[in-house]
């Protein structure tokens, strides 16, 4: 495999934090700034990222930072909004969920940007300022978002974004989410639980994987349900690996903790449990196919050099018990660019929809370049049959 073309750094130093930036740079060139886009993916015509939420009716319910709308045609078009304004930031990724209970309640979770918002780093400490506040939130609906009741705080102090919000087969509400903690100043993972459809909360253990700085630890974790009712955590790190835990009670303590076998970037996946039984991920590999991505370092963000590629993204189908997974399949590439922050959507039995939340021409660039597509469980069965599983 030749690496020419990613300019990786030199083995017997810490790379700077321009490295990345430096093999970015590189790879522009003859890069047209238009993502390749894998044949099973067929386009998504839609202006939203989510979250999504199914109705009864076939509909399809999303809320950005102020209304609550409605498509009757697969998101193409938007009905007359109900104005919702509890905090809730959903234009940027991953911050925002919605899940519906038995009896049809609405459930919210989301970062409050309205309360207290703000991330401070003192470069000096290498610690977070007192002030640095992101709390996470719950508010409920009975009458589909008319009005909302149930607001509460159900994780104070600084958080970010999580890409996890789901009701377990026995009812329960399990959330999982990155908290700030401080000496040194590094992220931690956890899980809040609801087992009265969202009126009370409470949070499990602390997963702490150490590190040290604004971008280290355990960060952005994601969480399914699997076939035996336990439930599987993956996790954000900067260790080349997801880590994983696995809770058997329902995500109050996490005590089976670990490096899983999925390499990956400093750089958050999706995995959700289809209605196939089927546990999927998507996520952003350690290097792109064509050559090893370098390593970047800052003392501020992380305390070990990492890779930070987020080119590709690639999707995965993982067995029930989540030790066995597919060869990981690259959906979607944007070469010198970023498609990152995945988010992964059931819109109804075997068609799966999934939208890079970050998606630029340029990996320092706001110049958006959208990505959303849809998938058919079948057609990406039958790909990854072509290729032989990893154990």
């Amino acid at each position: 495999m030749s690496t020419d073309s990613c300019h990786p750094t030199p083995s017997n130093k810490w790379p700077s934090a321009l490295s990345i930036k430096a093999a970015i740079d590189a790879r522009l060139e003859g890069a047209s700034g238009i993502p390749w886009v894998h044949p099973i993916c067929k386009p998504l015509a839609t202006d939203r990222k989510g979250p999504f939420l199914n109705l009864p009716d076939g509909s399809l319910l999303t809320i950005d930072n102020k209304e609550l709308s409605v498509s009757r045609d697969e998101g193409k078009t938007w009905g007359k909004p109900l104005p919702v304004a509890l905090g809730q930031e959903p234009a940027g990724p991953a911050g925002c969920y919605l899940v519906e209970t038995a009896d049809g309640t609405l459930v919210m979770v989301y970062l409050n940007t309205q309360a207290h918002g703000e991330f401070r780093w003192n470069g000096k400490t290498g610690e977070p300022e007192d002030s640095c506040r992101f709390e996470i939130y719950a508010a409920r609906s009975t009458d589909r978002g008319k009005t909302w009741t149930d607001c509460q705080s159900i994780l104070d102090g600084c958080n970010a974004n999580f890409f996890g919000f789901i009701r377990t087969s026995r009812g329960s509400l399990i959330a999982v989410a990155p908290h700030l903690v401080t000496k040194p100043g590094r992220w931690v993972v956890c899980s809040l639980v609801s087992e009265d459809d969202g009126k009370t909360w409470r949070r499990s253990n602390l997963i702490d994987l150490g590190g040290r700085g604004h971008h280290d630890g355990a960060l952005e974790p994601t969480v399914a349900e699997l076939s035996d009712g336990r439930l599987l955590m993956l996790i954000r790190t900067n260790l080349d690996f997801l880590w994983q835990a696995v809770s058997d009670d329902g995500g109050r303590y996490w005590r089976t903790i670990g490096p899983s076998k999925i390499d990956a970037s400093g750089a958050p996946g999706h995995l959700v449990r289809l209605q196939s039984g089927r546990l999927l991920l998507v996520w952003n590999r350690r290097n792109p196919e064509d050559c090893a991505w370098p390593l970047s370092w800052n003392e501020h963000f992380f305390e070990v050099p990492c890779s930070w590629h987020r080119e590709e993204l690639s999707i995965s189908i993982i067995d029930d018990d989540g030790r066995m997974w597919s060869k990981p399949i690259v959906i979607a590439r944007l070469r010198g660019g970023q498609l990152s922050y995945p988010y992964v959507f059931e819109r109804r039995a075997g068609e799966l929809w999934v939208i890079a939340g970050i998606a630029s021409a340029k990996w320092f660039d706001s110049a958006p370049v959208p990505f959303a597509a849809k998938i058919q469980e079948q057609e990406l069965l039958r790909e990854i049959a072509k290729e032989k599983p990893r154990s």
